[in-house]
């Protein structure tokens, strides 16, 4: 018998993250270890009268190609990809490696040859999504590597994973209604913004919104979520920031990010650690430079860092901030192969928006 919180994991992504409907098709991209939720989705698709189809994914195969293959090699993507793409309803994506490093002994040049060949269709994704043609989610299972890289053991990884998507509450569905009519306060204020300035640690930055949406991300497009975002005007962004929370970037750990904006664009760069990754990504192409997002999280109740960008970029209190590409649904016309997520605490920070304190100490304050 399924895990009880596995069947509303899957039930709330089908029926509100989704909000599938007869007849849609819907693909599930589901590593191996992710199964048991593959499963459990693929049931719920076909008792709405879904028309879904479930394709594995396996990182060690990509590192096989990045390690062996020539450089055709390494750029070729399957046409069918593309034409998937172009026919789906709905698309699903759930992580949960075995290992979340398989790609930390590639070489760098190679991992950049790989998003450069494949950034067409990150922006038809986009765009399509942008446009309302196609609903994405991404979504997490819980296993020991996660569990492992956050420092947690597994029962504890699970529980976490499943407290973040309400999953063990009697209602999952109403408490994500509930939050995004809490965040669409947020959003419907943001949306009367021209400029925002953060201050904090290291960090004195300035950017403007004028112009550009914010969006209520509630559990929708990534499962877990709670946040609201926007994508900054290109050249606009000006100063520095510190990002204190550590990440994964392509398997390789990256941490205490210090970045420095002139006219939008990076002008200097450093990582305590990971710091050759940093540069490369940064060079990964025209766009890579400049700010795709801004946001703000707001899931008071993820309140850990764990090494996961899903589950960290939404830690209530916590602002972050995307290199590469942006969000065609914001506004946004940064293009690039990389949407790299940087992740600052604020509990020591403060922003203005048009010149008015409006957050504080990792809370807004209006």
């Amino acid at each position: 018998m399924a895990d009880t919180r596995i069947v509303k994991m899957a039930q709330t992504i089908a029926r509100y993250s989704l909000d599938l409907k007869p007849g849609e098709l819907l693909a599930i991209l589901t590593s191996v270890p992710g199964l048991a939720l593959a499963k459990e989705v693929y049931r719920e698709a076909l008792t709405l009268g879904v028309l879904p189809v479930v394709r594995t994914l396996h990182p060690e195969f990509d590192e096989v190609l990045y390690r062996y293959g020539n450089d055709e090699q390494v750029k070729f993507v399957p046409e069918y990809e593309k034409q998937e793409l172009e026919g789906l309803t709905a698309r699903l994506v759930i992580r949960g490696d075995d290992n979340v490093m398989t790609l930390a002994g590639v070489e760098l040049v190679r991992l950049t040859l790989g998003r450069q060949a494949r950034r067409p269709l990150l922006e038809r994704m986009m765009a399509r999504k942008g446009a309302g043609e196609l609903k994405n989610c991404l979504t997490q299972y819980p296993t020991n590597a996660s569990a492992q890289e956050a420092g947690m053991s597994l029962a504890d990884y699970e529980e976490f994973v499943f407290r973040a998507c309400f999953a063990d509450r009697p209602d999952p569905i109403a408490a994500w209604r509930e939050l995004s009519h809490e965040q669409q306060k947020y959003v419907d204020f943001l949306n009367g913004v021209k400029t925002l300035k953060v201050e904090g640690p290291g960090t004195e930055l300035t950017l403007s919104v004028d112009g550009r949406k914010w969006v209520n991300s509630d559990g929708k497009a990534n499962f877990p979520s709670g946040e609201v975002f926007t994508g900054p005007v290109e050249d606009s962004v000006n100063g520095r920031v510190r990002f204190d929370v550590p990440t994964l970037f392509s398997g390789q750990p990256v941490q205490n990010i210090e970045l420095e904006f002139k006219a939008g664009r990076v002008v200097a760069a450093r990582a305590e650690r990971g710091d050759k990754m940093l540069q490369s990504a940064l060079d990964t192409d025209s766009g890579s430079r400049f700010l795709g997002e801004f946001a703000f999280g707001l899931n008071y109740g993820i309140t850990r860092a764990t090494k996961n960008i899903l589950f960290d970029e939404k830690i209530g209190g916590t602002i972050h901030m995307a290199v590469g590409a942006g969000y065609p649904e914001t506004g946004s016309r940064n293009r690039s192969a990389i949407h790299w997520d940087m992740i600052k605490d604020m509990k020591q920070g403060r922003v203005y928006a048009d010149g008015k304190l409006v957050y504080e100490g990792g809370r807004f304050t209006v």
